[in-house]
């Protein structure tokens, strides 16, 4: 990936040439989008009704239909902005020593917040995904005829999905993805219970990957580690 190319080299940009929107799935990308099929497709046997969302990225979506198209099953997507990757601002494209070299004070800030709090000038932090998704859970109980919803989405969003349906706080949540990162196209599922609470029945699965021989690979992210 450029990103973990780039961090390698030690240099200060990723270069990547658009848009982190228009970034497409690159070879291991696509490959890993079709074994995502084989966990699709196990998944829809129950015959449950079923919508999906998928990020506006080209990356996100591009995963969503290859998905979906090598389980057999031709779904609409709906794209949600809401359930976008996180947005960095000014640090965009930058690698961790391009953020200290260009931008040390940030540097500093970042450091000092963590990464649940630091906004970074014209980005956001993870507290303000957070009021987007809520906002997106939301909604998705209004949605009809609607039993399970898939979601395609970025690595950030699916920890604050599980900060918000657990009841997680900042420590907690940071932790996991320290111990834990979520790994590319990995599935991750949470069941609605009848008492009005959220269960995490899996996380970080990548099986599909492993039976299908595709790369298991994992977003090199920030360093930030818990405060």
């Amino acid at each position: 990936m450029a990103a973990a190319a780039a961090n390698l080299a030690a240099a200060e940009v990723i270069q990547v040439g658009v848009r982190d929107p228009d970034i497409p799935l690159s070879p291991v990308g696509r490959e890993q989008a079709d074994a995502l099929g084989r966990a699709l497709a196990l998944l829809f046997t129950d015959q449950v009704s079923t919508r999906v969302w998928s990020s506006p990225y080209v990356r996100a979506l591009q995963t969503a239909a290859r998905g979906l198209s090598a389980a057999g099953a031709p779904l609409p997507i709906t794209v949600d902005e809401r359930l976008r990757d996180r947005e960095l601002g000014v640090l965009d494209l930058l690698t961790r020593q391009g953020v200290v070299a260009r931008f040390p004070l940030e540097a500093q800030r970042r450091q000092w917040w963590g990464k649940f709090y630091h906004r970074p000038p014209g980005g956001e932090s993870w507290a303000d995904v957070v009021l987007r998704l809520r906002s997106f859970l939301r909604d998705l109980g209004d949605v009809p005829d609607t039993d399970r919803a898939v979601l395609v989405v970025h690595d950030a969003v699916v920890m604050l999905f599980r900060y918000l349906c657990e009841g997680l706080d900042e420590h907690q949540i940071l932790e996991i993805g320290a111990m834990d990162p979520v790994r590319n196209v990995s599935m991750t599922v949470l069941r609605w219970q009848p008492r009005g609470s959220w269960q995490l029945i899996r996380y970080n699965d990548v099986s599909h990957l492993v039976e299908l021989g595709a790369p298991v690979t994992t977003h090199p992210g920030e360093p930030d580690v818990p405060r």
